[in-house]
């Protein structure tokens, strides 16, 4: 199946409210309708998560955030600048009016703009996505689209082949929902990075006893069966012919 074909297929399954695994520069991601929250209701169970684990939301360009989130300070808008499209998630105060149920987010939602191709033509079509790795809670984030096959069967409609995951580690996570920014987690990008594109405004701790640990690179956070997946080319290629059911 071509690229083309692969993306309406994907685009189709999400607009019907089902799950598709996408590639992006970490590693692959399974998403669903942000808006659905009977969609994101099944990427949740597609990985044996529950509410209190809320999946980020993937954007397909700088200017949605500010749809999505409320009161983004400048130093976010300077990470934007600098590290979007890329491995950096977001966490900011969610707009209030908004009609979406990702899960217990305590009023908070975390935000990227993936640097992946076929991501990005996907979010362009479909607009905002529900996105974690394409992995069971607990287990290694996949890198390829057949780990997430071997992983998540029949519980996606589409798989989105785009080759082995550039990066192949989870994006560092920063907190910028509640004053000074924090970073949840290393990942792909290193707090050195993130300090030296935006030297100001990161939380500090005093030093001493009462000090909080530096963080440590983690894993990715974040229906029952349906029909037959699909596994397509995002990249051009043919159908690999993976498919969990057979």
């Amino acid at each position: 199946m071509t690229r083309e074909r692969g993306l309406a297929a994907a685009e189709n399954a999400v607009k019907r409210g089902e799950v598709v695994v996408l590639p992006t520069d970490t590693v692959y991601g399974v998403g669903a309708d942000a808006f659905s929250p009977a969609a994101v209701r099944k990427l949740l169970e597609a990985k044996g998560r529950g509410r209190d684990m809320p999946p980020p939301v993937l954007v397909p360009e700088v200017r949605t955030v500010d749809g999505l989130a409320s009161a983004v300070p400048f130093a976010v808008r300077e990470l934007m600048d600098a590290f979007w499209p890329g491995a950096l998630t977001i966490v900011c105060r969610a707009q209030p009016s908004l009609t979406w149920d990702l899960g217990e987010t305590h009023g908070t939602v975390a935000l990227r703009m993936p640097l992946h191709p076929v991501a990005l033509e996907l979010l362009k079509r479909t607009g905002p996505l529900a996105v974690s790795s394409a992995n069971l809670s607990g287990r290694p984030a996949a890198t390829t689209v057949q780990e997430a096959v071997d992983q998540l069967a029949s519980s996606v409609r589409v798989y989105l082949d785009g080759g082995l995951s550039p990066k192949g580690a989870p994006s560092t996570i920063v907190d910028a929902s509640d004053g000074p920014l924090r970073i949840l987690r290393v990942g792909a990008l290193s707090e050195e990075e993130l300090r030296r594109a935006v030297p100001k405004g990161w939380y500090d701790p005093e030093p001493g006893p009462e000090a909080e640990p530096r963080p440590e690179r983690g894993p990715e956070p974040g229906e029952g069966p349906g029909e037959r997946p699909e596994t397509v080319g995002g990249q051009g290629a043919e159908r690999t012919g993976a498919s969990p059911g057979a």
